[in-house]
């Protein structure tokens, strides 16, 4: 890393931006008007939202700053703030092809966060009280609707966090979560979440569960909060992983209105309680039938009955910074895939170490759908190994759908470069394993009986293994031509 990343820390959101402004080509801003109604996640689609976005779109184009938001004078926008891998290591002061093994070990050395007075929590700088008359998230938050017929306006980049009613301990995940009235947000928790099992048990007993939404963090939250089990299971704070990448705990406040925490220089927070018993059709403001743009590249459709957040309070910083994200962006392949990247090879090295040299959780399968594995065939009896690689690989991150096997001298990160290995190093007849009848991802709308006869149930999968590493006993006839080495910069001293 350079002697700028050294010096630059980051702590929190604008720690993080001023490092960026820093690096050419990293930051942009404006300060033109910006319609949060679809204009603002329809300008940055253009700019940097890469992944699986609408094409023509940029990839690993710079994060953007909106400076003057119309209706919303207090506040500025971020959006992209994680969308290029290469910027994700700047952020996390780590080499971006390394970051799966950055999160690995910090699961190992998770430090758990600690609590500070509230005199001393930026987030809690600006108070707005649901009791107030005047309170109305619509017009107190910029919050963007991403198209025009998306179920509302949502806050893409809430951290979300609660604790186990009965054991007390936390967890802090992104949700999707869509402002329905002045003091409502509906939540909707994917299968398998652990505050939804918060939820659960609070609802059986009648009462509500506290949560706060903490938005505008240091990236490398924003990170650690994406990991899933096994890797965490339930009652893993993966704060501590924030605080293990930083080498120091992450600091939360309480909450002004309820019994929970926030983290403590978050530029936004808002307070509120999953009520029990109580749904809400998620566009019934909109009757459109969508929600908003996901990452596998399509708008998921509106959920006809999700559990609703009762706002109590908005604190948030002076001159607050809202952070969004586009749904089927780069940025959402970085957040969920490098962690993905990390329960792979964990999971992996423990079984067969030495083995899985790198894994990249790619940019089409939205950081989940896909994994592209380099595995190191060292002696004859490592011959079929890399399959079992990628069993284990299915094991460590359930919602993978499709595992592609490269040999050591592949590039996982140059999408040519695998595709060139699947085209010399693969015969479909024998280097294809399908494992059908699995439950997967539920955005992935090809999950259907419609789509293929083989699912009997939405929602399940034909995971596939694309195996495209040699044969061992064939490895000396696949070698790849051998250029001389050379010193380029001796004839171009700034090519980079």
């Amino acid at each position: 890393m350079s002697k700028l990343m050294k010096e630059q820390k980051v702590h929190d959101l604008r720690s993080a931006l001023a490092l960026l402004e820093q690096i050419p080509g990293e930051l942009v801003s404006t300060d033109v008007s910006v319609n949060p109604t679809a204009e603002l996640s329809g300008v940055y689609r253009y700019v940097g939202a890469g992944g699986t976005c609408m094409r023509p779109t940029k990839k690993n184009g710079p994060a953007m700053m909106f400076n003057t938001v119309e209706g919303f004078p207090d506040f500025r926008v971020v959006i992209g703030l994680n969308g290029s891998r290469k910027r994700v290591g700047h952020l996390l002061n780590y080499p971006p092809e390394r970051l799966g093994f950055l999160l690995k070990d910090s699961v190992e050395k998770a430090i758990a966060p600690v609590v500070v007075d509230n005199e001393k929590a930026v987030c809690q700088e600006v108070v707005h009280l649901a009791s107030d008359p005047n309170f109305d998230l619509r017009t107190l938050l910029p919050a963007p609707t991403n198209t025009e017929e998306d179920a509302g306006p949502y806050i893409t980049m809430g951290l979300c966090y609660a604790s186990d009613p009965e054991t007390g301990e936390s967890d802090i995940t992104i949700h999707r979560l869509c402002v329905q009235s002045k003091d409502e947000l509906s939540m909707w928790l994917t299968p398998g979440r652990h505050i939804d099992a918060f939820r659960q048990k609070a609802e059986a007993a009648g009462k509500p569960l506290p949560i706060s939404i903490s938005i505008g963090v240091d990236p490398a939250i924003e990170v650690a909060a994406c990991f899933e089990p096994p890797t965490t299971p339930l009652g893993f704070d993966e704060l501590s992983i924030a605080g293990a990448i930083r080498g120091y705990p992450i600091e939360l406040t309480k909450c002004l209105t309820i019994n929970e925490r926030a983290i403590a220089h978050a530029e936004v927070v808002i307070e509120g309680e999953l009520l029990p018993n109580v749904r809400v059709r998620e566009d019934q403001n909109t009757d459109t039938g969508k929600a908003m743009p996901e990452f596998p590249g399509y708008t998921g459709e509106a959920k006809e009955s999700i559990p609703v957040i009762k706002v109590k309070a908005v604190t948030h910083r002076r001159n607050p910074i809202l952070r969004t994200t586009i749904g089927p962006g780069e940025e959402h392949v970085n957040m969920a895939g490098i962690p993905t990247e990390a329960s792979i090879l964990d999971m992996v090295e423990r079984a067969m170490p030495g083995r899985l040299v790198n894994v990249f959780a790619h940019t089409s399968g939205g950081g989940k759908l896909l994994a592209v594995m380099q595995f190191k065939k060292a002696v004859v009896v490592d011959e079929g190994r890399q399959r079992q690689a990628a069993l284990l690989a299915f094991s460590a991150f359930p919602e993978l759908k499709h595992v592609i096997l490269v040999d050591e001298d592949v590039d996982i990160f140059d999408t040519d470069d695998v595709l060139w290995a699947m085209q010399t190093r693969y015969q479909g007849d024998v280097s294809t394993v399908f494992i059908p009848g699995v439950r997967c991802h539920p955005l992935d709308p090809s999950q259907t009986p419609q789509f293929s006869p083989s699912i009997l149930e939405v929602g399940t999968s034909c995971k596939t293994i694309f195996d495209c590493t040699v044969p061992f006993s064939l490895k000396s006839h696949f070698e790849r031509s051998k250029f001389k080495e050379v010193d380029v910069k001796k004839f171009l001293p700034d090519f980079e």
